[in-house]
């Protein structure tokens, strides 16, 4: 190491308020290798999300001190990085999703010199859109490509030419709809963000019926499952030992957690849902066309929900031993199963989204779930969970709470049954909501009114309603 450069300690950083550590997935950069700034080095998992950690600093990799698969506490040094003297020592990364684009000062000689220095923000969004970055011309310090530089390029339809398609093919439909594969059967891997949509009328004869639920929320590829292992028995006989990840494991931690600590109480109400899916069936083509995105019930429940609580507010808390934290943003986490577990992606201010705006949240948050693409921005600061449990058929269920919300709200399957009006029987779609509640905070009485009051929400909805 020359006399000009110095080694500089890289720590584990603070990822997430209530993160304390994380395992080291895989090293990204190798000893000897060239580092930019804000590029990533190495990978982390943590128990809400995957991420990266990005340099700070341009320099050369040094010494790795933390392992792949070692678990590191916050501030404990995983690497050094050789750097030059001059620049600072402060190279406590910072989650990728959260690195600033670099402004770097330069003379008008420098032109063109940071043509092809990404940020990680760039480098998603071209990931996401499949764009090449070589082609896109940039407008920042240097000539960077900033993500308006990419935003711009999607459309301009870059974004349809980067992926070969024809000219003056629709840049964002292939994005917005993309070709669904064969998944294994059971449960739906989204069972908390699709629901059961009634039977749609035959196809003439000789059309072909295409492999998508017209309401659901469907991966683009079967998910990916835990490693099993096999080993062999006297007999024949065979047990399968199934790898328990760090996601498994704070998902365990977080329900024992919660069943320990939270004394549970459910209840449940039924709702006549019929104006809603009368509603639906005639707005989700228009709305497909024009948003690009599915209406889903999902969305018409949320905005039922969101307005309850605006009534109810003691429902959106927590319990802090000596006094109710009540919460003023209403932020929805959904409930979103995996073939191997279950995530919570939270939309921030539900209470400021409209129908469409909450269709379109939804939609984002699928979407980066199925290509793993979540942010620990994305899992945080959820204040009331619902489940879309009536996605893989299910008419009645007990939901444990999401620590350490005050309660969680499931949504059944919608069913079509006879009912009782006015003394005269009538077919409609029924549905159940369930509610579990933290009985530190809430009661019968509370919880009775808010199940009523999102009961009126959703029975409230005529053909009138609007979207926007």
């Amino acid at each position: 190491m020359s006399e000009n450069q110095k080694l500089t300690d890289v720590t584990m950083p603070q990822l997430a308020e209530s993160l304390v550590s994380a395992t080291i997935a895989k090293w990204l950069k190798k000893p000897g290798d060239v580092i930019e700034q804000y590029e990533p080095i190495c990978e982390v998992i943590t128990d809400k999300v995957n991420a990266e950690i990005p340099s700070t600093l341009d320099g050369v990799m040094g010494e790795i001190l933390a392992q792949e698969g070692q678990t590191v506490n916050v501030g404990e040094i995983i690497c050094r990085i050789s750097v030059a003297s001059g620049q600072g020592t402060d190279l406590s990364p910072q989650p990728a999703a959260s690195a600033p684009v670099s402004q770097h000062q330069g003379s008008g000689s420098e032109e063109g010199s940071m043509r092809f220095r990404y940020s990680p923000a760039v480098q998603t969004l071209a990931a996401e859109h499949q764009i090449d970055l070589s082609r896109v011309q940039g407008s920042g310090m240097g000539g960077r490509i900033t993500r308006k530089d990419v935003l711009a390029y999607i459309e301009k339809g870059g974004a349809a030419q980067g992926q070969g398609a024809p000219a003056g093919a629709a840049p964002v439909q292939s994005a917005q709809a993309p070709k669904e594969t064969a998944q294994p059967s059971g449960a739906s891997p989204f069972q908390g963000l699709q629901h059961q949509t009634p039977a749609e009328p035959s196809p003439p004869l000789g059309t072909a019926i295409p492999n998508v639920r017209h309401s659901g929320l469907h991966l683009t590829e079967s998910p990916k499952i835990p490693t099993i292992e096999v080993e062999g028995m006297e007999g024949g006989r065979s047990e399968y030992f199934i790898d328990v990840t760090p996601m498994r494991n704070a998902i365990a931690r977080n329900m024992r957690q919660s069943v320990t600590e939270i004394p549970h109480a459910w209840t449940m109400i039924e709702v006549d849902v019929t104006n809603i899916v009368l509603l639906r069936n005639q707005l989700k083509d228009e709305f497909k066309r024009k948003e690009g995105v599915n209406l889903t019930y999902l969305a018409f429940l949320l905005k039922a929900v969101v307005n309850a609580i605006k009534d109810y507010p003691i429902m959106n808390s927590f319990w802090a031993v000596d006094k109710i934290v009540v919460k003023r943003d209403i932020n929805l986490s959904l409930a979103v199963g995996t073939e191997d577990s279950v995530l919570t992606p939270v939309i921030h201010r539900a209470d400021q989204k409209n129908i469409a705006g909450l269709a379109r949240e939804i939609e984002e948050l699928a979407r980066k779930t199925r290509e793993g693409k979540l942010k620990l921005d994305d899992m945080q600061g959820g204040t009331f969970t619902v489940n879309n449990t009536g996605s893989f058929g299910s008419i009645l269920s007990y939901p444990i709470i999401n620590y350490p919300q005050a309660a969680i709200l499931t949504f059944e399957s919608i069913v079509k049954k006879p009912v009782v009006i006015n003394d005269m029987i009538a077919v409609r779609s029924m549905a159940n909501l369930c509610l579990s509640l933290d009985h530190r905070i809430l009661d019968g009485v509370i919880c009775g009114r808010f199940l009523q009051r999102v009961k009126d929400n959703l029975e409230g909805y005529t053909l009138d309603t609007k979207l926007y």
